[in-house]
């Protein structure tokens, strides 16, 4: 005679769970937008006279930005 196995009816737990609140994510896209700015503003042309590829760069996106 074999013993029976008690097999478990109840689900497993799925794990954490992966909701964000809003501000999770809007936080660090205003922080980005921000900075972005902030160097692609007009006192970056200064800076940036050395190099003109990155001055390039920076007033491309600076265009782009402004649409």
């Amino acid at each position: 005679m074999s013993a029976r196995t008690h097999t478990s009816t109840r689900p497993l737990p799925t794990g954490v769970d992966t909701r964000l609140p809003w501000w999770a994510l809007a936080l660090p896209v205003a922080a980005f937008t921000v900075l972005l700015l902030l160097m692609a503003g007009p006192g970056g042309a200064h800076a940036t006279a050395g190099d003109p590829g990155v001055g390039r760069v920076l007033e491309q996106i600076q265009q782009t930005l402004s649409l």
